[in-house]
């Protein structure tokens, strides 16, 4: 256990006479000669290093030990949180375990971060030490840009909900009621009203899609003048009321949108305008389309246009965070994905040929060609079997036996892999969610504590934290997100400061 900081006397030790003295070390050249003996203990766990080992990165805090008595007690508490001249030991209030990594670069030219340690923390421990994060291992400099990552994603959830409780004066009314209708559209959480739109919004897709499945039933389809089987009225005039709310909705979410042309580009707004697009298109066409072709070219547009329909399904991406997260897992594994594709086309290639080969022998074949083979390779290796296309020879039984095995190896083996991604990703989502609403409750926390006496509105409430003490070593509060902590070592609240900050709670 690490002594008492703040018992030891910052100004030196005091001998009998009453006067300040600092123990005796030899002359400077000596001083950085190889024999030097450095003892330093870091989170109650002692340590001794040798002045040749130090002096091999002399940028380092460490090395910087070596020469640092001669600067008296000034330099010596510059560089450590204590110091012991009868020991001559020097104390630090770090992590132990995070100084077991460092000194590593001592030894092997090298930082590897063990396993359990945040890589933000052990970032700012490299910081403390000097030690420069080139050093680092690759491997674990992906861990740390990764928690950098997630750390700009809760500051990005963050600030977007402070931007959404934040009021701020000088805006105009159209303004002030733009950024209203955006969060009532975009935002469920929001408020109750703003929930039930987007219920409504979600069962409005779901009677749109059973609607347009509905509408080929022949039972449920009426004969026009023509003798042509057409959609029943009713089903119409529901769908075209889906299609009125659907309208309005996109045309509201685009006037009140912050930024028009990303909103435009973006995938799900795509597929919205899709949804929408064929109904008037084929209006267009059936009202005037008759004029400047046949009849028979307008109604088959207008049928292919009522196939693209299908796409109001992917509307409920928007709606389900699942198959977002399942939308997701599937881009990170492009990889894996491709290695499936690839695995299949080299079967079907290969059993295919072999299956012609080993089927020709036979006056009853039912594989003409290679290229027909094809189509009986895909549907074994994926062990569909529609019985259309099969084997009549021994050989070929035995081909088409070992090949659906092949295939129920190749689709299981990228299968891990892409489920792996899908729940790492949804964890992680939830992860960032809840340390978003932890950080807004500590921003709070903060500035109710110091906003006692105070009035007078602010835009957020990054603008209430409390100011950086003067004088004395203090965590900058507009870098919050990037603290430089013990992770062993947590100060108690004395009355001068209430507050704590984001790793103190956390801890």
């Amino acid at each position: 256990i690490i002594p008492g900081l703040g018992a030891r006397a910052r100004a030196g030790r005091m001998d009998g006479s009453g006067e300040c003295s600092l123990p005796e070390r030899s002359s400077p050249g000596s001083a950085a000669g190889d024999d030097i003996e450095i003892v330093v203990n870091v989170g109650g766990v002692r340590q001794v290093l040798y002045g040749d080992l130090l002096s091999q990165y002399p940028e380092t805090r460490l090395a910087e030990l070596i020469n640092c008595l001669a600067g008296g007690y000034d330099t010596i508490f510059s560089l450590c949180d204590d110091y012991d001249p009868g020991k001559r030991e020097f104390y630090f209030d770090r992590d132990p375990d995070a100084f077991k990594c460092v000194i590593e670069v001592y030894y092997f030219g090298e930082v590897h971060m063990k396993k359990g340690i945040c890589p933000i923390c052990f970032k700012n421990e490299m910081d403390f030490w000097k030690v420069d994060l080139k050093f680092l291992d690759d491997c674990c400099k992906s861990h740390l840009s990764e928690k950098r990552e997630e750390l700009e994603e809760i500051a990005r959830r963050v600030q977007l909900i402070l931007d959404d409780l934040g009021v701020d004066a000088a805006e105009g009314r159209w303004r002030r009621c733009q950024k209203c209708v955006w969060k009532f559209l975009e935002k469920p959480e929001s408020s109750c009203p703003a929930r039930v739109v987007a219920v409504l919004s979600f069962l409005l897709i779901l009677v749109s899609s059973v609607v347009m499945c509905m509408g080929t039933i022949p039972e449920l389809q009426v004969l026009d003048a023509e003798g042509n089987r057409v959609e029943h009225p009713t089903l119409e005039n529901v769908e075209t009321a889906c299609i009125g709310w659907f309208t309005l909705e996109y045309l509201l979410r685009l006037f009140s949108s912050p930024n028009k042309l990303h909103f435009a580009l973006s995938f799900m707004n795509i597929v919205d305008v899709l949804a929408i697009l064929p109904f008037y298109v084929s209006l267009t066409l059936t009202h005037l389309g008759a004029r400047m072709m046949e009849l028979t070219n307008v109604q088959q547009a207008v049928q292919a246009l009522r196939i693209m329909r299908v796409a109001r399904i992917f509307k409920l991406a928007r709606h389900s965070s699942g198959l977002q997260t399942l939308t997701y897992a599937l881009k990170r594994s492009f990889k894996e994905l491709g290695l499936l594709l690839m695995y299949l086309a080299v079967g079907i290639f290969v059993f295919s040929a072999l299956g012609y080969t080993m089927e020709q022998s036979h006056p009853e074949t039912l594989f003409k060609s290679i290229p027909q083979s094809f189509w009986w390779a895909i549907i074994t290796m994926t062990t569909v079997g529609y019985g259309d296309i099969y084997p009549k020879t021994t050989l070929g039984k035995l081909n088409a036996a070992i090949s659906f095995l092949c295939g129920v190896i190749a689709i299981a083996l990228p299968i891990h892999p892409i489920i792996n991604n899908f729940v790492r990703y949804y964890n992680k989502q939830r992860v960032l969610e809840t340390a978003a609403k932890h950080e807004l409750e500590l921003m709070e926390l903060n500035s109710s504590s110091a906003g006692e006496g105070k009035t007078g509105g602010s835009r957020s409430d990054l603008d209430n934290l409390p100011p950086e003490p003067v004088g004395q070593e203090a965590p900058s509060w507009s870098s919050r997100l990037k603290l430089s902590h013990s992770d062993t070592f947590i100060p108690l609240l004395t009355e001068e400061k209430h507050h704590r900050t984001r790793l103190q709670s956390c801890k």
